[in-house]
């Protein structure tokens, strides 16, 4: 029996204890509301891991901290939402590494053609020391990187005929990301690069302003390309991680615990970002085909010729972007890859 009294006033005390710890932790906790912007569409793994972190921040705040999602470019391009959040009138954004080049040159290298070779690279790369010596960089922008999820490695799309060969490209109008790096490559392939907002592509290809585009296949399919797209080229010609950053004029706003439990949070769903992004690119391929896209993959000596062609674009922004930074990242790749 006094064993029995013991273990239950344990218990308690134990109760009491945790009990005060919780209620300290939340007093730390204030109210704020989050817009996390977003160019994917509702149904996207990009937005399925907000979701998840706007989950996450309400469980973990009890219910403190809201998170408003804003998916589909509703909130604007890339380029105005950097601005939003330098402004602060935006409080969180995912997108393109690449895109930051606009702001901090040195992210021009996530845009450097035939990098990463899988994920596994991928991720050793971006969530290591380089791709957090690269968010930091930020700081000085107005910008603050939580963390990196991921879009996926990207493959072209036409309206005008299959891609079989390097020459097949020749003239093609092809929407690529509004950077130098992009203009650059798709020049080099023969095909005529054209820089535009995400939100108008769509409408762009449905009126032949536009013969393709490149993306990862869950992009394709989330935002219905099919539908005025007839050619599938697998190329994987570049890996795109995706930056989750947060204005530093809120960030500079919250306490510690608060700052922490973001963090925190963005890692968190970063984790089941990347693993719906990987099931949802295993499915996507042949979710397109049955939409009726044909589908031609590239033989290695064609894929080989892509890779000559785009030698000296990389060489031209290496210099751009300093060899300190190729170096770090080759070396970071030199690791995985032993």
């Amino acid at each position: 029996m006094k064993r029995r009294m013991l273990k239950t006033l344990i218990a308690a005390a134990t109760f009491a204890t945790l009990g005060a710890v919780n209620v300290t932790h939340a007093q730390g906790i204030q109210e704020h509301t989050i817009k996390f912007a977003t160019q994917n569409p509702k149904g996207h793994p990009l937005v399925m891991g907000m979701e998840k972190f706007a989950e996450i921040v309400a469980a973990k705040s009890g219910g403190k901290i809201k998170v408003n999602l804003f998916p589909g470019g509703i909130l604007g391009g890339d380029a105005p939402n950097v601005s939003a959040l330098q402004g602060g009138t935006l409080e969180m954004v995912t997108m393109n590494s690449g895109i930051l080049a606009s702001q901090v040159k040195e992210f021009a290298i996530y845009d450097f053609p035939f990098q990463f070779s899988s994920s596994k690279e991928a991720d050793f790369v971006v969530d290591g020391p380089f791709g957090k010596m690269m968010h930091a960089k930020l700081t000085d922008k107005g910008m603050v990187g939580l963390t990196y999820w991921e879009l996926g490695f990207r493959n072209m799309t036409n309206s005008k005929r299959p891609i079989n060969k390097l020459d097949d490209l020749a003239g093609l109008k092809i929407r690529v990301i509004p950077n130098p790096i992009n203009l650059d490559w798709v020049r080099a392939l023969g095909a005529n690069p054209t820089p535009m907002a995400f939100p108008e592509v769509y409408a762009a290809m449905e009126s032949k302003a536009l013969d393709g585009q490149e993306n990862p296949l869950s992009v394709i399919l989330v935002n219905k390309f099919s539908e005025v797209q007839k050619h599938l080229t697998l190329t994987n010609h570049v890996y795109n991680p995706q930056s989750v950053i947060i204005s530093k004029k809120f960030w500079d706003k919250l306490n510690k615990d608060e700052q922490k439990l973001i963090g925190d949070a963005a890692v968190e769903a970063g984790k089941y970002q990347r693993q719906v992004a990987r099931e949802a690119a295993t499915t996507a391929l042949d979710t397109l085909k049955k939409a009726g896209m044909q589908v031609t993959e590239l033989p290695t000596a064609e894929v080989d010729k892509l890779r000559d062609k785009m030698r000296p674009v990389i060489a031209k922004y290496a210099v751009s972007v300093g060899q300190e930074t190729v170096q770090a990242m080759q070396a970071e790749l030199a690791k995985v890859r032993k």
